[in-house]
């Protein structure tokens, strides 16, 4: 008798947790299947969440109700908000995590959920109805375990990281699994590859691991946290326990040549390794190799937990045979007698090419699947963590005949990742960079929950403690620019503010000026809200007013993408038949099939002309 849920969820990396969970929390019943029960939300490389537009992606997750944030709260050994010396629109919080209590905090979330059930297992195959629903498409119905279990359900979202035909690099020796020393999924990976979608090969690696004992610590330059922690989740007082410090290291002149020397051997230049790796994170002997002009690159050693001596070696990624790697890191000062507890590796995988996706993540080609994570071509836990979500979101809403979910691209990091990735495709491993967003004052951390929390809420994922927190936010909000627009700055009640006695604006004026702050009227402040401001209140406020001008001509825009998200393009549409456009207009268009005529002006190669002819075309079918 076959098991039936509502929803599979294959693979428990980031990118599945959040779309169990999320799940599961609507009310369905949910299945998170994965190989290892023991390796939950494993930190297969650096144990670290967020970064550089990163940490934009975990507060939306964050906003939305999911869970990333408020893990990484409760496990961060290390917390820095980055990019502080530009403006408000580019700060990213960064947390060094524990390693091993992040995969224990977060397993311990996700058995706390009444609907949700863990199974250990491999999944063999996809169980997809073979009639056709209308349009051509076909159906999935479950999927079948390799140890003779089947489970029906009515959606399945695929999380399965580098699992997918695995196979990892060390110098001459290669080897197949999904992360260095577990199984690889190569009978899904095989399937799938039958299932008439475009996929191509990718390539992610790991630095070594270094015993903390063995290192020179005095040679190093300290790199600790902040003195005031920011916290990723809105629902995180604060933080206050005891930090610890990363340690910046540097490579030396005759770490680049025993890399010189050596570079047959890595199968990066053999020709040994098929996939193509991620551009912004590439190997130390690819650094060697394509900026010769350095004398030394930056490492950071940076500590994977407090019970552990082991130190991951950021930016020192590697596939060099051990002997090399052994070599490389004697080369360093202060790593000299530095022991390794285990070797740097390179592992290709399977990827789909997104663009068979919508902007659900569901798969054009099949309706009920959808794909998460660095099976659809995107690096980072983070990427992946709010890919999870949105499919998971999406499974449930097509379980439950709801609309399709997505997220705008002008509301959030995670829509501009979504619209990107179906949109152009990936050659490379996708990264988030705060660029890629053209509304990024629009798109800051401070105000992520005003941006999704109210859309979570209507879908069910917010809880009604996020939601109180949410609208009292707002609440002072109110209170706050009512209080700053009809008070006037007096020197006397103010003191400290630098006015003289004859300059007396009001406040909001004054708040325009560069030099002035929120925090040097904190306690007036506190007291025209009726308290301690909710997080990101402050900023908020303070960047509304500062940056008026510019978020105004910003909402213009969002307006005018907004008006071209709304001109519909029929998904039968023949491109070919329409007079004026190329064929290779025509057939890029056809390959990537917009849902809008706002998603084809972004397509690679899509002239504004050949937008024009669409418009046109469009309107005489009105």
């Amino acid at each position: 008798m076959a098991l039936q849920y509502d929803v599979v969820v294959i693979g428990a990396g980031h990118a599945g947790c959040e779309a169990a969970r999320a799940c599961a929390r609507l009310g369905l019943k949910t299945a998170m299947i994965t190989m290892n029960i023991d390796l939950i939300a494993q930190m297969s490389c650096n144990p670290a969440i967020g970064g550089i537009a990163k940490g934009h992606l975990v507060r939306e997750i964050d906003a939305l109700g999911g869970v990333m944030g408020e893990v990484a709260d409760a496990v961060g050994i290390q917390f820095r908000l980055l990019n502080t010396s530009r403006g408000p629109a580019v700060w990213s919080p960064r947390a060094q995590c524990d390693k091993k209590q992040y995969r224990i905090r977060m397993r311990e979330v996700l058995e706390r959920e009444p609907n949700l059930r863990i199974l250990q297992a491999e999944v063999a195959e996809l169980v997809i109805d073979p009639a056709a629903v209308p349009g051509g498409r076909r159906r999935i119905r479950g999927v079948l375990l390799r140890d003779g279990r089947q489970v029906s359900c009515g959606a399945v979202v695929i999380t399965t990281g580098t699992f997918l035909n695995g196979l990892a690099h060390v110098g001459e020796s290669k080897y197949n699994c999904g992360r260095n020393g577990e199984a690889p999924s190569n009978l899904l990976g095989n399937q799938l590859r039958q299932l008439d979608l475009n996929w191509t090969r990718l390539k992610t690696g790991t630095p070594p691991r270094l015993d903390g004992r063995s290192l020179d610590w005095s040679r190093f330059e300290p790199q600790p946290g902040d003195a005031v922690p920011t916290p990723f989740s809105f629902m995180t007082g604060k933080i206050d326990r005891e930090q610890i410090k990363c340690y910046i290291a540097f490579t030396s002149e005759e770490t680049h040549r025993v890399l010189r020397e050596n570079i047959g051997r890595s199968p990066l230049y053999s020709g040994d390794i098929e996939g193509i790796g991620p551009r912004y994170c590439p190997s130390i002997e690819d650094k060697v190799v394509k900026f010769p002009d350095k004398t030394r690159h930056q490492i950071f050693l940076e500590p994977e937990g407090l019970d552990t001596y082991e130190v991951y070696v950021n930016g020192m990624s590697t596939s060099m045979p051990v002997d090399v790697q052994t070599a490389m890191i004697a080369s360093v000062p202060g790593l000299e007698d530095a022991e390794m507890i285990r070797p740097g590796y390179a592992i290709e995988y399977d990827a789909i090419d997104p663009r068979e996706l919508d902007h659900s993540l569901e798969v054009k080609k099949v309706e009920g699947l959808f794909l998460a994570g660095q099976i659809n071509g995107t690096s980072g836990y983070e990427e992946a963590g709010c890919q999870g979500l949105i499919a998971g979101l999406s499974a449930a809403c097509k379980v439950g005949g709801a609309a399709p979910f997505s997220i705008p691209r002008s509301e959030g990091y995670a829509g501009i990742l979504v619209d990107d990735l179906i949109t152009k495709g990936a050659d490379e491993p996708y990264r988030m960079f705060t660029s890629r967003a053209e509304h990024r004052l629009h798109l800051r951390i401070d105000n992520a929950d005003e941006r999704l929390t109210p859309l979570g809420r209507r879908l069910g994922l917010v809880a009604a403690d996020r939601w109180a927190r949410y609208e009292r936010k707002q609440e002072q909000k109110a209170r706050l620019e009512h209080w700053l627009a009809g008070t006037r700055l007096n020197p006397s009640d103010f003191p400290g503010v630098g006015m003289s006695v004859d300059d007396r604006p009001l406040l909001s004026v004054w708040l325009r000026r560069p030099e002035a702050r929120l925090s040097m009227i904190q306690s007036h402040m506190e007291g025209a809200v009726g308290g301690a401001p909710e997080r990101g209140l402050v900023e908020t406020v303070e960047t509304a007013i500062k940056y008026g001008g510019y978020l105004s001509q910003q909402d213009r825009q969002i307006s005018r993408l907004k008006e071209s998200e709304r001109r519909a393009l029929p998904e039968t549409l023949s491109y070919s038949g329409i007079p004026g456009l190329s064929r290779e207009v025509s057939e890029k268009l056809a390959r990537v099939r917009p849902a809008t005529l706002g998603q084809a002006a972004r397509i690679p190669g899509i002239t504004p002309a050949a937008i024009a002819i669409l418009d046109i075309y469009l309107s005489k079918g009105d």
